[in-house]
């Protein structure tokens, strides 16, 4: 990949990764549907409006918004629902480390022996992780028919489509008229949620879609939880077990491995 594709990653990485950390203090005063259907209908908002200053025209036609319901649901609707129920009992830390996990020992390591023993909720909020990273990798498949496409309008088409399913089942679940008036903080990372790590981010990862392809980029899921940790580190004073960085480099050397570069440059002679 060219620098720019690789700054546009680590970039997007820091954005994914800062989602967990407003995940953590959000969820903790909003219902996790709640939650997520602010971070969309905000998020839509904001990418609506900045097509508009743009000049990008939204998709058109039944055709082109039922892809974008398709793949809004895989990437926005399920995943963000997943994770967010998950960090109600699992932190920032974690949870992006078992995002990020397409090795299967690595899963193995992160979850433990000890809770494969009894189901609890625990090992549930894992598995929901679990599940949001599946959808994703269904999503990357998915997000190969908008190449080509502006990448702003593809997210807003993803966005608001998100936002059109879950709100609904949101109101109808968790009416957040019963909820208490969340802190200024909690707003605060509600904001941040969409805005930067939902409506930018896409931008970025459509954009990123369009330059390198679907299966490079989702590369960018190994380069988040380094960002995830450190941010929950500094702002949620978290703290990983042993067997949870130990995960995480067996992630990185999955990587490594299924890249093949660094094998290649050690075996050719020079």
């Amino acid at each position: 990949m060219s620098p720019i594709a690789w700054l546009l990653m680590l970039i997007l990485s820091v954005l994914w990764g800062g989602s967990f950390l407003f995940n953590r203090i959000a969820v903790a005063a909003i219902p996790p549907l709640d939650l997520v259907a602010a971070r969309l209908i905000l998020a839509a908002l904001a990418l609506a409006v900045l097509a508009r200053l743009q000049g990008v025209a939204l998709p058109r036609g039944r055709v082109a918004w039922r892809d974008h319901l398709v793949q809004g649901v895989l990437n926005n609707v399920l995943p963000f629902s997943l994770i967010v129920w998950g960090q109600q009992t699992i932190g920032a830390g974690l949870a992006s480390i078992l995002n990020a996990t397409t090795p299967i020992f690595g899963v193995v390591v992160l979850i433990g022996v000890d809770a494969l023993q009894s189901v609890g909720d625990h090992l549930l909020a894992e598995l929901a992780i679990l599940g949001a990273t599946f959808c994703y990798g269904l999503a990357a498949v998915w997000s190969r028919r908008f190449r080509g496409r502006p990448p702003i309008a593809t997210a807003t088409g993803q966005i608001v489509s998100s936002a059109v399913v879950l709100t609904p089942i949101a109101l109808v679940v968790s009416p957040p008229w019963a909820v208490p008036m969340p802190s200024l903080g909690v707003i605060a990372a509600v904001v941040a949620l969409a805005v930067l790590s939902t409506a930018l981010a896409f931008v970025l990862f459509f954009d990123l879609t369009t330059r390198v392809g679907p299966t490079d980029t989702t590369l960018v899921t190994f380069l988040i939880p380094p960002s995830a940790i450190l941010l929950s580190t500094v702002f949620l004073g978290e703290r990983l077990a042993i067997q949870h960085l130990a995960g995480m480099a067996l992630i990185g050397l999955g990587l490594v491995a299924v890249d093949g570069r660094l094998y290649e440059r050690l075996r050719t002679p020079r």
